[in-house]
Order: C-alpha cells, then sequence, then structure tokens
C-alpha cells in the first residue's frame, strides 16, 4: 500500500545570499545562464535534462542552491523519486553517470548537503544518493564504484587516432574497408534506428531497455536543440550500430551505445567511435567522457581504455535515513533476472522497462 506524500516541498524563486534553498529549475527561465558561470557545470545540470526526467518519469525536482546576490554560488541538483513500490528517495541525478554538486571549498558546499538532508527528513525520504563522492558531505563514504574514462580531445584526430590501441585502429580499418559509413544526426527518425539497436542489445545483456518515451523526451529537449547528436554506423542502408553523445560546452558525453551483435566481426563499433571521437575534436571540444563501466566488466573497460582513454574511479555516496549512517550498495547490473529478459520477446521486454523504470531511477 503506498503512503501518501507530503505537501508540496515550497521551491524559492528567490535570489539572494540568505542560505540554501530548494528551486526547481524548470520555474527559471535564466537557469542555464546561471549554469554558465561555472565550468565544472555539465549536461545534466542543465534545466532541460530535469524537463527530460519530470516529462518520462514524473520525478520532482528539489534542487538545493545558494545564491550570491544574481550569481548561482552553490548548486546540489536533486529530483525526488517517488515510487508505491520502492518508497521515496532523492537521487542527484537519475539515470546520470556523474553529476557533482558545484560549489566553492569550505562551509559553502557543506551548507548544500545539510539542507538536502534536511529536505530528506521533512519529504520522507528512504535515502539520499549522490552520483560522485564530495569531502564538502560531511562523513560521507563511498556506497558504490565504478571506473570512469575521459578522451583528452586537444591533441586533434591524427594524434588521437595515432594513440588508440592497435586492436582498434585495426578494427576501425576493417569497417572502413567492408564499406561501412558513418552517419550524424539530431532527428526522431535517427532516435528510432537507435532505439530498435538498443533494444536488441539490451536483451542481449538482459536487461530491459528504458522506455521509447524516454528516448523522445531526450530528442526533443537535448538533441532537437543542438546539445548532442546520434552517430550510426551502416552498412549500406542497415544500421549497425548507433550512440547518443551530449555536449555542454567544451565537453561532451559519450551517454548510451547499442549495435546488432550479428555483424560484431565488421567491427562497426570501433568505427562509430572514432568517427563521434574525430567528430568532437573538429568542433573543438576539449574532452569526451565514455561515462562509468562496471567494475566487473573487463571487456568494456579494455575497450575504453584502447581508445586512448584517461581511466579513474567514480564513487557513489548514500545516506540512510532510518539508520542515519552512510550505507554500502550493490552494483545490480548482473543477477538471476539476465536470464529472464533474455528470454523475452523484444515487444514483452519494451513493456517491461517501460514499467520498471519509473520505480528503478
Amino acid at each position: 500500500m503506498s503512503v501518501a506524500a507530503p505537501a508540496e516541498e515550497r521551491v524559492s524563486d528567490k535570489t539572494d545570499d540568505a542560505g540554501p534553498t530548494t528551486v526547481n529549475p524548470l520555474q527559471r527561465p535564466d537557469w542555464d545562464s546561471l549554469l554558465a558561470a561555472h565550468p565544472q557545470s555539465t549536461i545534466f545540470h542543465e534545466s532541460a535534462w530535469a524537463r527530460v526526467l519530470g516529462e518520462t518519469y514524473g520525478h520532482q525536482p528539489l534542487y538545493v542552491v545558494q545564491f550570491d546576490g544574481n550569481r548561482l554560488a552553490g548548486l546540489l541538483p536533486v529530483m525526488e523519486v517517488s515510487s508505491p513500490l520502492t518508497g521515496r528517495r532523492g537521487v542527484s541525478l537519475p539515470f546520470t553517470d556523474s553529476c557533482p554538486a558545484l560549489h566553492a571549498q569550505g562551509s559553502e558546499g557543506r551548507a548544500l548537503y545539510q539542507e538536502a538532508l534536511a529536505t530528506g527528513r521533512r519529504r520522507r525520504w528512504k535515502y539520499l544518493e549522490c552520483r560522485g563522492t564530495d569531502a564538502a558531505w560531511e562523513g560521507s563514504s563511498p556506497s558504490l564504484t565504478f571506473y570512469s574514462h575521459v578522451i583528452d580531445l586537444q591533441p586533434g584526430p591524427d594524434r588521437l587516432f595515432n594513440g588508440f590501441d592497435g586492436s582498434v585502429r585495426r578494427g576501425v580499418r576493417k569497417a572502413q574497408e567492408a564499406g561501412l559509413r558513418v552517419d550524424f544526426d539530431t532527428g526522431m527518425e535517427a532516435m528510432r534506428t537507435f532505439f530498435a539497436l538498443h533494444c536488441l542489445t539490451r536483451r542481449g545483456h538482459g536487461l530491459p531497455p528504458q522506455p521509447w518515451r524516454f528516448f523522445q523526451s531526450i530528442q526533443k529537449h537535448l538533441l532537437g536543440s543542438g546539445r548532442g547528436f546520434i552517430a550510426t554506423a551502416r552498412l549500406g542502408e542497415k544500421p549497425l550500430a548507433a550512440a547518443v553523445f551530449f555536449w555542454h560546452g567544451r565537453q561532451a558525453i559519450y551517454k548510451y551505445g547499442a549495435s546488432d551483435y550479428r555483424f560484431q566481426q565488421l567491427r562497426p563499433n570501433n568505427l562509430l567511435m572514432w568517427s563521434a571521437v574525430r567528430h568532437c575534436a573538429e568542433r573543438g571540444l576539449h574532452s569526451l567522457s565514455l561515462g562509468r563501466t562496471s567494475l566487473s566488466n573487463q571487456g568494456l573497460r579494455r575497450f575504453k581504455l584502447g581508445l586512448g582513454s584517461v581511466e579513474e574511479k567514480a564513487q557513489y555516496a548514500k545516506y540512510d535515513f532510518a539508520s542515519k549512517q552512510f550505507v554500502t550498495d550493490v552494483d545490480r547490473v548482473e543477477g538471476w533476472f539476465n536470464r529472464v529478459f533474455a528470454r523475452m520477446p523484444l515487444p514483452m521486454l519494451r513493456l517491461a522497462g517501460a514499467m520498471l523504470y519509473p520505480h528503478l531511477s
């Protein structure tokens, strides 16, 4: 039986330095311009990502902010996820690999986390999870650890290609010799092509895909407004692999990738990633983040390292309100459910994703 939600959280539209408060970025027409002052801001701090999550899943933005006059001095973006099956919690932010708080050193950062915890107590959250660790969150400890990989794009395309592992370069040449090409697009048809491959890939991994409406919203609010692109590797007119990339400022992010495993021997992913790296470098972007990788996925880790990336550890932190302490978590990418999902027909698998993901954010 579900528990009635607390009264709607008051969100402020004021701009002053009275202390941290919660705001809804979708109610601030100036939100993205306020972010421009923070060089560490990412596409996930923007209002468009909040709109995608709210439009798709109904999550409520409760972004903790600190203003200094008209300047955004600190930000901890939090979405309230409320589910009758999995409870109510704060996540910063759902479906992001990393979303660091933006603040200066010292008490300013601590105040953001204190306000987020106070909001969680008022809203009766089960926990507050942040996708990144921060010394300003006093007493925090890692709940999950992943690999993260970033490619420095500034050396330019020629040097970047020469920095790839030999097996990756050979794969690129093999794909080129087989006649594969890579197209770049931002439209809905390109997203449909990606989604069809995404469903195949997720079934191969024994996992349900995110619902189509999620990718529709991404195309509408991010790609359609110039915040990224879809790269598609094709043999003739047949799509073999596709990937969704975002960009913000001088940063690019590889967000989702998919391919038809039956054509793996043609190495479409090698050509796709090389083409995307070159595309981003030629646009003058400085870095390409390859997202997170589970510690158990050594194959994907090797592939990302083979692209000349620098590897670091990405850690999350999770505070449990019932026990009043930081807790550890489990990377739930593998389990008995993989065998079940891998055997589902694609229409049923898509239905499972549409039903499950609102509860799993």
